[in-house]
């Protein structure tokens, strides 16, 4: 029953052979089975979720999603749900409007299944949550997830959901799709309205599908883009149809290979995954290039470090000035000095950020129509070497772990996490697809090519 791509079961309940009780039922119990093991829901909505299936049994097909579960990272507000944004505060965050993309997706016929578990405030790659416990690897117990959208890479790789909802700041999508061997998808800033979510970063903030299938982020994506009035940043661009479009040739596709920084002190085996996925792509017919990009260094210092550690406590103040004691040490180490950040350097830092992107753009997509990188530097380790030491040793692990995802947050570019294969003892590898802004369909179109020359969509993790 949970095996199913949102396409194929949205395709199987409109055409009868599936209800939507029955889809909605087969995803509870294997939340029911699995999560106290898993722990990807911070929230269940078993009853609301039921309730909502009945209805959508008794009427003409809404939109695409019909009938098809889904799960929201527990920054999205959802009507009736509360959202701790991995506090222990239940109703940590309080909005007048329900998180805009949930609700097309609603509107599209989805059904809320509950809200997943996530790093606290989203301030962490690992996925680890003392109020919440730690998510775990599906794929391997004890491991991490990736964060901070650790639950819905969690739930997705383990069929909890046919597909969930992230965030991105600095790779909160990315890394978890990577860790857990799904497709994350950080669209252009502004693509999708994040309204009614919990802003970590105004400035750096992006929500996001996750799913099984590249073909399925197209699906959600499609749904979710769009100007939206309640987000000031949202674009008023048209939406292609992003599943109408993968299916069209990359031959000729001109794709650049990093030669420095993304491919520097990598775990061998995530260089040999990448690369190998790279000469697919070649196999193709696209055109595969050594390309040299700007070092983003000094970007990350003085952009994504400064900005969103002001943006980050000026948002969350009343916690961190009132509450300091709930915070975990390693949210509290990186949270704390953005109040430290004065108007001068936080200004100065847009102003770089601004001239570094337009530089950026217009040399490399010049040459290039997209670039591909690793998603994380290394298979997902496990929890107790994520979290050994002292709090500066994990305040500096979790800066290793997305030094190759935080750059595109500042660019605001379009990133595709796709896996790309398996350690050697199981556990997921990730490849960026990062392309000019609003090409979006041109990202998905090369995951989908390379997805389709691979079996690794089709493999699961093996306890499941």
């Amino acid at each position: 029953m949970t095996d199913w791509t949102i396409g194929g079961l949205a395709e199987a309940i409109k055409t009868r052979k599936l209800s939507p009780v029955e889809a909605v039922q087969g995803y509870l119990d294997r939340i029911e089975k699995l999560n106290p093991k898993l722990r990807a829901f911070i929230t269940g909505n078993a009853e609301g979720a039921l309730a909502r299936a009945r209805a959508l049994e008794k009427e003409p097909p809404r939109g695409p999603l019909h009938g098809v579960p889904l799960a929201y990272k527990d920054l999205c507000a959802v009507q009736g749900l509360p959202s701790s944004c991995g506090t222990r505060t239940p109703d940590y965050f309080l909005s007048a409007l329900e998180c805009t993309a949930v609700t097309r997706l609603s509107q599209a016929g989805a059904v809320t299944l509950g809200k997943l578990n996530m790093s606290e405030l989203a301030m962490g790659p690992f996925g680890d949550n003392a109020h919440h416990g730690d998510a775990q690897n599906p794929w391997r117990a004890g491991h991490i997830t990736g964060g901070s959208s650790s639950g819905s890479g969690g739930a997705v790789a383990a069929r909890l959901c046919a597909g969930a909802l992230g965030s991105d700041t600095g790779g909160s999508i990315r890394l978890p799709a990577a860790a857990c061997g799904i497709v994350g998808l950080k669209p252009t800033y502004g693509r999708v309205s994040r309204a009614g979510a919990m802003p970590l970063s105004w400035s750096y903030d992006h929500l996001g599908p996750m799913t099984l299938t590249t073909r399925d982020c197209a699906i959600l994506l499609g749904v979710i883009a769009g100007h939206d009035p309640a987000d000031a940043t949202s674009s008023r661009r048209g939406v292609p149809d992003y599943v109408a479009t993968l299916a069209a040739r990359v031959s000729g596709v001109r794709v650049g290979v990093p030669e420095n920084y993304y491919f520097d002190g990598l775990h061998p085996e995530v260089d040999r995954a990448v690369r190998e996925a790279i000469a697919a792509l070649g196999g193709l017919g696209a055109r595969v290039e050594a390309l040299r990009l700007p070092d983003p260094r000094p970007m990350v210092a003085a952009c994504n470090n400064m900005m969103v550690g002001a943006e980050a406590a000026a948002i969350h103040s009343r916690i961190l000035k009132e509450r300091p004691g709930e915070l975990q040490p390693s949210v509290l180490a990186r949270l704390a000095p953005g109040l430290r950040v004065s108007a001068y350097d936080y200004i100065q830092g847009s102003r770089l950020r601004a001239q570094l992107t337009r530089e950026f753009i217009a040399d490399v997509f010049s040459t290039v129509d997209v670039f591909v990188a690793p998603s994380i530097p290394e298979p997902a380790p496990a929890l107790t070497e994520a979290k050994s030491g002292t709090t500066d040793d994990v305040v500096k692990r979790m800066g290793r772990f997305s030094r190759l995802t935080r750059p595109i947050n500042a660019l605001g570019l379009p990133a595709l996490s796709v896996p790309c294969g398996f350690s050697s003892d199981g556990l997921p590898i990730g490849m960026q697809i990062i392309g000019r802004p609003f090409d979006e369909a041109l990202v998905l179109r090369l995951g989908h090519a390379y997805e389709q020359s691979t079996n690794w969509p089709t493999r699961r993790p093996p306890s499941l």
